[in-house]
């Protein structure tokens, strides 16, 4: 037997929250997420918000852009430029470290972020 799994939407923020092609954090719990309103591109990523590198609470305030021919859209820590997928959250460098990501919905200027 099969097990669904259901995604419990929390309100996160409102979209008015959120800096045009930047990011903000909220606390959940033990956990700090980042939110990426990527206006260029019409679109919504969420986020760790710690980055695995050097440990440090940062990919919010990190740069948003997009990588490569796919133009994947990615987060650049701000203190140490290491890139990760908004997708899949996997390192864009040449380092094995991952990021956990969360879907988003956007609804009547309200965010909704994903959790488990």
């Amino acid at each position: 037997m099969e097990t669904a799994l259901t995604t419990n939407w929390i309100l996160a923020c409102y979209v008015d929250d959120v800096p045009d092609n930047g990011g903000s954090c909220i606390k959940h719990g033990d956990e700090q997420i980042a939110i990426f309103n990527f206006s260029r591109r019409g679109e919504w990523y969420a986020t760790q918000n710690l980055c695995p590198h050097k440990q440090q609470m940062a990919l919010s305030r990190g740069m948003i852009g997009s990588a490569g021919e796919s133009c994947e859209p990615k987060v650049a820590c701000p203190f140490h430029k290491k890139t990760f997928s908004l997708l899949t959250g996997e390192c864009l460098g040449e380092d094995d470290m991952v990021i956990k990501t969360y879907p988003v919905k956007v609804e009547n200027g309200k965010v909704f972020i994903g959790v488990d």
